[in-house]
């Protein structure tokens, strides 16, 4: 919030000297609000580009606006290829990635402002929306820095840990596949927004975008479409039937929405309900401060996210899907890439020991982002236990002839069971490898060239690498490679001394991964039909 407050004060300064409208503080306020999460992921070189990317991509959102209200359809289309464009560019690494994301900030607030601001003549809003975006952009770095000092927020890791595996397969990318969904779904959101509420059709094309935005997979965007479309159907009805006492222009509308923004950015890291929530009642709130009234708006604003909904699912379940299954694999595969790293890393070098350790604590992290999904189906009741509920069996006693139907068959439930065991059971092995890698790389520090010159740690070091790699091979459906013998040291020398106990505990801890690869190893190997979603 230090930023957005920042930011604010800069804008209204700025809006006063330079006689802009209202909407230019509105635009700098959002972008504000999105980019004081996504400084924390920047480092240097990151923020350089910043300095560049945001201003210009919020003089050309600034444009943007303005061609939207005037020629529609041009403005549409331009729209739809940006935000496409800014997800397609992830193929080349993360660092792109990141960049991508600064340019979504500015287009994302052209559908915050109401369709009644009039635009203003001429270009010295592009010119001030530049210079505020970089304002934003210096600002905002200083934030973060003085956070990092504190200890407030955590420094981001390097870009060599969070460096994606180089896709050498066939198939089309995931950033593609994601830019092709977004835009059928915005295409979709821009033609019916339009064509049922010409002058709301913000509110589809928004829901459809964040819906859309950020989703991994097919059970990705089911899971966060459900909930941000709860989230924003609560957080319209409230501020409904709360806006309505503070009248246009209010200075205590202005106050609560920037509470609701305060409250939003801190319920963010519980849960993507809560978040829906807030930012659509903040942007209620906004439109009831500038003179549109909640009640009356209050049925289309829930069936335009209803609408907006349904497009963002269907866009991702339809359009080249990207499979739950096959990110869960590509992410335990990137993990796996990492505890490799960390084996047949020289442990005598310690910057070696250290980045690969990172890289596979990002992997196992990545994976249980990209499994958060199945926890959630996890969690949901069976057909089987709700079978069971008294409620539903009284009601199936009932004389009624609507309910003549046995309850649903548990024979089917294995099947997507299964595909829960399979999500959940992957990433809990490589989070227990996760604790046993923490426990080498201590003892690595403190005796790393006794460890490295004991022949029984590193044969069995060799082992749990060669391991990894057939579960590699084992996820990617690709026959094991065949076992070769004298590639490891044979030599049975022990280890005498103060540092035996050391050793052996390293060796136990060894075997405790290789424990883990087995269950892996055997997971993916027996492993069952691929889940769907």
């Amino acid at each position: 919030m230090a930023t957005v407050l920042g930011v604010y004060g800069w804008a209204l300064l700025v809006e006063h000297e330079a006689g802009l409208r209202v909407d230019s503080v509105v635009r700098a306020v959002v972008i504000a609000s999105a980019l004081g999460r996504v400084q924390r992921l920047l480092d240097r070189t990151d923020r350089l580009s910043a300095c560049v990317v945001l201003p210009c991509a919020a003089a050309t959102a600034t444009e943007l606006s303005t061609l939207i209200q005037r020629q529609p359809l041009a403005g549409d289309a331009v729209f739809v290829l940006g935000v496409a464009g800014s997800i397609w560019v992830r193929r080349f690494g993360a660092r792109a990635g990141r960049a991508g994301t600064l340019v979504v900030l500015p287009l994302t607030a052209v559908l915050v402002v109401p369709a009644g601001a009039t635009p203003m003549s001429g270009h010295a809003p592009t010119v001030w929306a530049a210079v505020t975006a970089l304002a934003a952009v210096v600002w905002g770095t200083v934030v973060t820095w003085a956070a990092r000092r504190t200890g407030f927020v955590a420094s981001p890791p390097s870009a060599r840990v969070t460096a994606p595996a180089r896709d050498t397969g066939r198939h089309m990318p995931a950033s593609t596949r994601m830019a092709l969904q977004m835009a059928a779904a915005l295409t979709a959101a821009f033609a019916i927004g339009r064509g049922l509420w010409p002058d709301h059709w913000a509110w589809v094309v928004l829901t459809a975008f964040l819906v859309c935005s950020g989703a991994r997979s097919r059970g990705d965007v089911l899971v966060k479409g459900v909930w941000r479309t709860l989230g924003a159907t609560a957080g319209t009805v409230v501020a409904a039937a709360v806006s309505g006492q503070f009248g246009p222009r209010s200075d205590t509308a202005v106050a609560v929405i920037f509470m609701v923004l305060a409250v939003a950015t801190w319920l963010r890291e519980f849960g993507y309900a809560y978040w829906a929530g807030c930012v659509t009642a903040v942007l209620s709130l906004l439109y009831d401060w500038f003179g549109q009234s909640p009640g009356d708006l209050l049925h289309t604003r829930l069936a335009g996210i209803g609408v907006g909904a349904i497009l963002g699912v269907a866009a991702s379940w339809l359009v080249l899907p990207v499979r739950t299954e096959a990110v869960i694999r590509a992410r335990t595969t990137a993990a796996l890439s990492g505890l490799g790293e960390f084996m047949e890393a020289d442990w005598r070098d310690g910057g070696a020991v250290s980045s690969a350790q990172a890289r596979f604590a990002h992997g196992v992290e990545q994976l249980g982002v990209a499994t958060a999904p199945m926890r959630t189906l996890a969690a949901l009741p069976s057909p089987r236990t709700l079978a069971t509920l008294p409620c539903l069996r009284t009601l199936a006693a009932l004389p009624s002839p609507r309910i003549t139907a046995a309850p649903p068959s548990p024979r089917a439930l294995p099947a997507r069971r299964r595909q829960d065991h399979f999500s959940l059971h992957s990433v809990s092995a490589l989070r227990r490898c996760g604790e046993r890698v923490e426990d080498l790389a201590g003892a690595v520090r403190t005796a790393a060239d006794a460890l490295t010159a004991d022949p029984a740690v590193l044969r069995r070091r060799t082992q749990v690498a060669a391991h990894t790699r057939t579960v590699r091979r084992a996820i990617g459906r690709r026959p094991a490679q065949p076992a070769t013998t004298g590639s490891a040291p044979t030599e049975q020398a022990g280890t005498t001394g103060p540092t035996a106990s050391a050793h052996r505990s390293v060796l136990a801890t060894l075997d405790a991964i290789d424990i883990q690869l087995a269950m892996l190893d055997a997971l993916f190997t027996l492993s069952p039909d691929p889940p769907r979603p």
